[in-house]
């Protein structure tokens, strides 16, 4: 039990006692006041010269005597309940104390804790500072890849949508998208590479030889997969490559891209891995997104792109997109970011001034 159960359980006794000590004082002065009257009536008994009259009063003595004796014995009675909550306290103040130095102990106890959590806190934070410090070249050389914005060419898409049982339409998304940047105001400063029915080399050959600045992939994903088709013409199983490899193919050249779109189900899982090895600017879905969902987010953000606008702003138009449309997935488009990125000032496509 907790000291707060002991004091409260001494505060009950203390009560009782004080209860049980009224009521002994009251029997005491009962015991008294009835022996004061019987003595009062033996004396009277005693002045009087009527026999019935000294007899009554006799009688009337005994009688307050046997309420006084009455009242002595359950005084006696309720002085010994007053002793044993007497008793009762000593004991709960006891346990009392034993328990307030358990408590005691036991805040000490977690006050070391704390402190070592705090010791070991420290030295976390001071050795990835460190780190931070040995990885200064490399964080010099991602954040001028970061501020390698393609304002002054033509901005490179890579498209690659993969669907090797035909259960997404992943060739309606690329046509929206087309559609969305040949409508743009800088529609002649967009290059599109669009490669369906993608397989992993499709991916490499892209990523070598157009050095694209977007590489944007819809299809099948989860939280560490991609899946790409293989080269086959009839539909099949796809071909199921890791979140790591995806990425490393992608880092894969002296150009790496300034964004990553993965336009497939649970990809927002992948987007600390990307910002972190291969682009400063990465978007995923948080789950699992429908077709119409996908398509209008991807078609609106890209126009919005093609219109020079940010990559934030375009993010957030393409999420309203969905909202107008009255579409459940608006909250699905997650964009990510590295430290040193800032993708309310970037933008990736910007007539020469």
């Amino acid at each position: 039990m907790n000291s707060s159960y002991y004091r409260s359980q001494i505060e009950r006794v203390q009560r009782h006692r004080a209860d049980a000590e009224r009521r002994v004082g009251e029997l005491r002065t009962k015991e008294a006041n009835k022996r004061s009257a019987a003595t009062r009536a033996r004396e009277a008994a005693e002045r009087t010269r009527m026999e019935s009259t000294r007899v009554g009063r006799l009688r009337e003595a005994a009688r307050l005597e046997g309420a006084a004796n009455t009242a002595a014995v359950e005084a006696a009675r309720w002085q010994t309940k007053v002793a044993g909550f007497v008793k009762n306290e000593a004991d709960l103040r006891v346990r009392l104390d034993r328990a307030d130095r358990s408590e005691r102990e036991a805040a000490e106890r977690r006050r070391e804790r704390d402190k070592q959590a705090t010791a070991r806190r420290d030295a976390s934070e001071m050795a990835s500072f460190r780190d931070r410090l040995d990885a200064a070249e490399g964080l010099a050389a991602y954040a001028a890849m970061a501020d390698r914005t393609p304002k002054r060419e033509r901005l490179r898409v890579l498209m690659l949508g993969a669907s090797s049982e035909g259960d997404l339409r992943v060739g309606r998304e690329q046509k929206r998208i087309r559609n969305a940047v040949e409508s743009a105001l800088h529609r002649d400063l967009v290059d599109l590479d669009v490669r369906p029915a993608a397989t992993t080399a499709d991916l490499l050959d892209g990523i070598t030889k157009f050095r694209p600045h977007v590489v944007h992939f819809s299809g099948h994903s989860g939280e560490d997969l991609i899946e790409f088709e293989d080269e086959i013409d009839t539909h099949h199983a796809g071909v199921v490559v890791t979140a790591k490899a995806f990425a490393r193919a992608i880092a894969a050249t002296d150009e790496p891209p300034l964004l990553v779109v993965v336009n497939a189900c649970g990809s927002a899982a992948q987007i600390p891995l990307i910002v972190e090895e291969v682009a400063p600017f990465a978007i995923g879905m948080s789950a699992e997104i429908e077709d119409a969902d996908a398509i209008n987010y991807a078609a609106q953000f890209y126009a919005a792109v093609a219109n020079g606008q940010s990559i934030e702003a375009a993010h957030l138009s393409g999420r309203a997109a969905l909202e107008l449309a009255g579409l459940a997935g608006a909250d699905l488009p997650i964009l990510g970011h590295a430290d040193d990125a800032e993708p309310a000032s970037t933008i990736l496509v910007e007539p020469p001034g």
